[in-house]
């Protein structure tokens, strides 16, 4: 919170440090897609430049998603493996002692145990002598059938066994292996974001010191009323945001991408949506441009790029490097994509 209280306490310094800016009349740049109307080549080339490492800044993002559902599938299935391998020892030790004790029932027919009427009858003494003769008989046969039974359940339970722990193992192989493929897919498009943004600053140092004042520009630093509920929560915690410079793949306290804004904003309300913008187009539940209300999702240029309505009108947005989060026009970042409503 006391980061909070700093940034309104420069607030009326950073719009007066606005109204000097605009005052150039320079068109500020949109992050992920739209050109400006007017502006320097070098400023153009830096809105194709900095649209390009948005766009390889959210498949990173996506990357790096697609790493932890892996991870996450390699670890359920280590964990099946290993219960499997624990179902198969306990199979296995079952199979053995029924089997002991068939063997032990098996050998006892062999040595005398085994009458039948006839034997029992013949062998008597009394009709009482017969009658226990022909009990012993029958909980000796209910003995056997049961170990049997138990038996044949413990060869199942063992064949079972071993048959998991067979789709078990290969799950967790089949898991590995896309774990290294995406570690590698994930270092490559880290590199290529990394020399993506090292361009990006070198043209901005290439423009004129009143085109990055215009970038610079916060815009509408004003109070705003918000509504009631985890939209408008998360609209506040947006909105207090302003001011706060823009780096890929950050998610706060005081440097913002797009999707790390919108995702923070979302969990101060309570409300957990997905990391990236292209996850968060698919949020929520869609409304029409005319439903469009303070807290909604706008997602921009395929999946790239996404903002926060702050009414019909008008979105904040962490845009790209150079530039602050800020209030711009609902359609100023680009084609929409998407248009989502989290909460409400």
């Amino acid at each position: 919170m006391a980061s909070q209280r700093l940034k309104r306490g420069v607030r009326g310094a950073i719009a007066a440090t606005a109204v000097a800016a605009a005052a150039v009349g320079l068109t500020a740049p949109v992050p992920a897609g739209a050109q400006p109307n007017t502006a320097s080549d070098a400023l153009k080339k830096y809105n194709e430049l900095a649209e390009e490492a948005t766009k390889l800044n959210e498949e990173l993002l996506r990357a790096e998603e697609t790493r932890e559902k892996n991870q996450a599938a390699l670890d359920q299935a280590n964990a099946q493996l290993a219960q499997a391998a624990a179902a198969g020892d306990q199979a296995r030790k079952d199979e053995e002692a029924f089997r002991v004790q068939v063997d032990k029932l098996t050998e006892a027919s062999f040595e005398g145990a085994r009458f039948n009427q006839l034997s029992a009858l013949l062998v008597s003494d009394s009709q009482q002598d017969f009658l226990n003769r022909m009990s012993a008989l029958g909980v000796l046969a209910a003995d056997n059938n049961e170990a049997l039974g138990k038996l044949s359940g413990a060869v199942q339970a063992a064949e079972q066994a071993r048959s998991s722990a067979a789709d078990a193992q290969a799950k967790a192989q089949h898991a590995t292996d896309e774990a290294a493929k995406i570690a590698e897919d994930v270092k490559k498009r880290q590199e290529a974001l990394e020399g993506q943004i090292t361009e990006v600053k070198a043209q901005l140092n290439r423009l004129t010191a009143q085109e990055k004042g215009v970038l610079r520009n916060p815009g509408d630093m004003s109070n705003i009323a918000v509504p009631a509920g985890a939209a408008g929560q998360a609209l506040a915690f947006a909105l207090e945001q302003r001011g706060d410079m823009y780096r890929y793949g950050a998610t706060g306290p005081d440097l913002w991408d797009c999707s790390g804004l919108t995702s923070k904003a979302y969990a101060s309300a309570g409300v957990t949506i997905p990391r990236t913008s292209n996850g968060q187009a698919g949020a929520g539940r869609p409304v029409s441009r005319g439903e469009v209300t303070a807290g909604d999702l706008i997602v921009y240029n395929g999946g790239n790029h996404v903002a926060m309505a702050v009414d019909n009108a008008r979105v904040v947005h962490a845009s790209t490097d150079g530039v602050p989060v800020k209030i711009v026009n609902l359609e100023d970042p680009g084609s929409i994509y998407a248009m989502r409503r989290i909460a409400g």
